[in-house]
């Protein structure tokens, strides 16, 4: 397929946590050279920076923050520990917060044009994206699983079953949220990627990507 012609294209994937979402959109994004913002990481970055300095006005200091934001030095941070990722579903449920992140996001995504956008509620900041997929890894054991193989890494003593009480607890926080809660927008595709190879969801997100695409530009 000829991308070069291709001027704008959104493809919003969101799901719950450890279900792969991070993978398909890196994936995803390397295969057509497309940008990928990955919306989580922007909440750990203001969770682990308001953790860090304690500012007395919160939203005073992200604005000011996410104005001078360096995004290329976010993705090489270590923002994955379990007191960041408690934080920020904390944080998450602010609104004010949400739209200082939003800000951004609708910036970045007018300056690269292509984009995949990996997130809870990137379909519902973007609901005319050109493909919004929603991932889950159902049972939850398998996702636990693979967040602490990721987390062993950094931290040996780290329990599979402190990892599971943590998913549950986050992902229980993300769904009852009042603002933009995590929810399958009624246009996504569902996947669920636990009994699936990365390169099966791959080679499935990206027949319905291109037939997307061509329905767009044409064959």
């Amino acid at each position: 397929m000829k991308l070069k012609r291709i001027k704008n294209f959104i493809c919003a994937i969101d799901g719950s946590s450890s279900s792969g979402k991070s993978t398909a959109a890196k994936l995803i994004g390397k295969k057509y050279k497309w940008s990928i913002l990955y919306s989580g990481l922007l909440f750990r970055y203001a969770a682990k920076t308001i953790l860090k300095e304690k500012p007395k006005n919160k939203i005073k200091f992200l604005n000011n923050l996410f104005l001078k934001i360096n995004y290329q030095k976010i993705l090489k941070m270590n923002l994955h520990t379990p007191e960041i990722s408690y934080y920020t579903s904390v944080i998450a449920k602010q609104k004010k917060i949400r739209l200082i992140i939003k800000k951004f996001q609708k910036k970045y995504v007018k300056e690269k044009k292509l984009v995949v956008l990996e997130g809870r509620d990137m379909s519902q900041i973007f609901p005319n994206a050109d493909v919004k997929f929603f991932i889950v890894c159902n049972p939850l054991k398998i996702a636990a699983k693979r967040r602490w193989l990721q987390l062993r890494k950094k931290n040996k003593k780290i329990s599979l079953i402190k990892v599971i009480k943590e998913l549950k607890k986050r992902d229980f926080m993300d769904r009852n949220r009042t603002h933009s809660p995590l929810a399958r927008h009624v246009d996504s595709v569902y996947i669920n990627t636990a009994k699936l190879k990365i390169k099966d969801v791959l080679t499935k997100m990206s027949l319905i990507i291109e037939k997307k695409i061509k329905k767009k530009y044409g064959s």
